[in-house]
């Protein structure tokens, strides 16, 4: 949907309201097709995931809704719990946080360039990465349930010239 795959650090152009603007549009639509509710507090937290194209995790999200001046953290988990079942928003685990997904209502499997350094991440998806894990896994004997891979590393802006 918003990923160009010649650069996958930048969608929309960098026009991050755009890109907001796409995500929530298409998770009413997803969400009238599965005919699930994409409630006040799930849509904020879905727009609020978005907005920085950073990974967000739950405390942060609290913090930013506390402001909005609802304070549940009970209310955050069970939103990222419904946007996640619903494939609007990935768990990036080794960060303990999430990032909207830049192909919900499409099968794929998470894949991510992380940045260390300024956080910013790319969705990619590989079918060779893919591939591998799936016939290794049948090599093994193991039949994974769900992939999700996060490299960590510099971006473009980030790494130092010399090393490009």
């Amino acid at each position: 949907m918003m990923t160009d795959r010649t650069d996958p650090y930048h969608c929309c152009d960098n026009d991050h309201q755009r890109c907001i603007a796409a995500a929530l549009c298409q998770a009413e639509i997803l969400c009238l097709a599965q005919r699930q509710r994409l409630t006040t507090i799930r849509r904020r937290v879905l727009e609020l995931v978005w907005q920085q194209h950073k990974p967000i995790g739950a405390y942060d999200l609290l913090a930013l809704l506390q402001q909005d001046g609802r304070t549940a953290p009970p209310t955050v988990y069970r939103a990222l719990d419904f946007l996640l079942q619903a494939g609007l928003i990935h768990r990036l685990s080794s960060l303990n946080a999430y990032v909207g997904c830049a192909r919900p209502g499409e099968a794929h499997d998470g894949q991510f360039f992380i940045c260390t350094s300024c956080r910013t991440l790319a969705e990619i998806d590989e079918p060779a990465i893919t591939g591998a894990i799936e016939q290794s896994a049948a090599a093994s004997g193991f039949t994974p349930r769900k992939q999700t891979v996060e490299i960590m590393g510099l971006c473009p802006d980030c790494t130092p010239k010399e090393e490009i």
